[in-house]
């Protein structure tokens, strides 16, 4: 009797994350990650300059903030080497909730530090320098890796509109970090803001960071992974690899992010300085006499005269416009290309730069305006950032290339911004003009990169491997 033939087996198709779950996953873990760096971002500016320099003139505490403000910036480059050195080489899933670790311990740390004085007055700013490393460390690994979890989960033809998910994180994160802390100032007085207040984002921060360690643990691996590790391809050194193979679409993702970045940190850290700072030295002197501190006549530059929270509802409105553009960026994206769109809108903000005194001129009105076009222009950029520089990369060393190009433009682009536009602000005696140039400058390299680089839409995404 002739034996009947075992069925061949059948493979088991790689398992595959829902949609929902990726959609939850990527925009939570973004939301939380840019919280924690809004609420230090806010904090820079209203607090840290009297908590960590109170010896320091009004100008000079705030650069030294800022000062601070940008080590995040040099952090993340290391970030993306080592948070993409483990997302290449053993997955995203254990990846990804590292960085969102890290990020939440730092920032709920920071809640708890005391003020520069006494026998803290060099080891209190000297803490808050290393915690803000810590931030810079995680974001350089959180945003690629929430990147990848969104467009390698795409389906086919739609990676540029799953690729915004993650990027709404940051203007959700903005808005409930300025929420909580506009409603703070409003439910506190400025002795109990100032005293204690200020700590509250930062502390429950944990709760965030709770939920999406619970999302984040549920996931699996993307099938674009999963085909790196089943042929076998997985980089001993994807560092290595990137520079070696591919450190041209390194160069190429570095510019073709920097007017975001630019237009970005001017749109808010810069724009809240200069929008709350006093419209006139007699102004001025008297918020210098409230806060017990020395006014320098000499070196006084006008602002807006807008009152805080006042400005901080204005950027809240504002940052909606950049929500609703994130959003329509991915289909537009898709229809036209990464690349051509991204020309059309890099245009835009080229225009925007050179027209900055206008959008920004004297009252809250043109103020408003600047923000809402800045917006969205921010969002229209950002969006399918997610998806091209990805795209630039092979699966096996996408994490560490795409996180890598997004972090060096972070240190070019978004951690001098806010210092160097102040800087700006000051030599124009209080105009705004070289901010808006500077700002052009930085859409015209964009543009160049741009135009230096091929269309990504239709690249093999989930079998590129090198």
């Amino acid at each position: 009797m002739t034996p009947t033939p075992s069925p061949t087996p059948v493979a088991k198709a790689p398992k595959a994350n829902t949609k929902g779950r990726v959609i939850f996953a990527s925009l939570i873990g973004t939301t939380i990650e840019f919280y924690d760096f809004y609420a230090y971002a806010t904090a820079s500016v209203l607090v840290f300059p009297t908590l960590f320099f109170p010896n320091a003139t009004n100008i000079n505490a705030i650069l030294s903030s800022f000062a601070i403000f940008g080590v995040a910036f040099f952090a993340r480059p290391l970030g993306s080497i080592l948070f993409g050195h483990f997302g290449d080489k053993f997955g995203r899933k254990g990846t990804l909730v590292a960085s969102l670790l890290t990020m939440g311990i730092a920032t709920f740390l920071i809640g708890f530090l005391p003020a520069a004085t006494g026998g803290f007055v060099v080891l209190a700013p000297l803490m808050l320098v290393i915690l803000r490393f810590c931030q810079g460390l995680a974001l350089g690994g959180e945003w690629s890796g929430a990147a990848l979890l969104a467009t390698e989960n795409a389906p086919e033809g739609k990676r540029a509109i799953w690729g915004t998910f993650p990027q709404l994180g940051a203007p959700i994160g903005f808005i409930i970090s300025n929420l909580i802390f506009v409603g703070l100032q409003l439910g506190l007085t400025p002795e109990q803001f100032q005293a204690w207040g200020w700590r509250v984002p930062f502390i429950i921060s944990a709760v965030l960071v709770a939920v999406g360690l619970y999302i984040r643990l549920k996931l699996v691996e993307s099938i674009s992974f999963q085909n790196v590790v089943k042929e076998e391809k997985v980089a001993k050194l994807p560092l290595a690899v990137t520079f070696k193979y591919h450190w041209r679409p390194v160069l190429a993702g570095t510019f073709i992010m920097l007017a975001t970045y630019v237009l970005f940190y001017l749109m808010t850290s810069f724009t809240l300085t200069y929008g709350t700072a006093p419209a006139t030295a007699e102004a001025a002197a008297a918020a210098a006499a409230k806060a017990h501190k020395a006014f320098d006549a000499a070196s006084f530059v006008p602002g807006l005269g807008i009152a805080r929270t006042q400005f901080q509802w204005m950027l809240i409105l504002g940052v909606v416009f950049f929500g609703i553009f994130t959003v329509v960026s991915g289909p537009l994206a898709e229809k036209f290309g990464r690349r051509k769109f991204l020309l059309w809108v890099s245009g835009g903000i080229l225009v925007f730069g050179l027209a900055w005194t206008l959008m920004f001129g004297p009252g809250a009105g043109a103020a408003m305006v600047g923000l809402i076009v800045g917006f969205t222009l921010m969002g229209l950029t950002f969006g399918p950032m997610a998806a091209i520089l990805p795209e630039l990369f092979p699966a096996n060393v996408r994490y560490t290339g795409s996180a890598i190009a997004y972090n060096l433009s972070s240190v070019i682009g978004a951690a001098p911004a806010s210092f160097v536009a102040i800087a700006l602000w000051q030599v124009g005696g209080g105009s705004t003009m070289w901010v808006g140039i500077y700002l052009a400058i930085a859409a015209v390299l964009t543009i160049v990169a741009l135009l230096l680089t091929r269309e990504t839409s239709n690249v093999d995404f989930e079998n590129n491997v090198a």
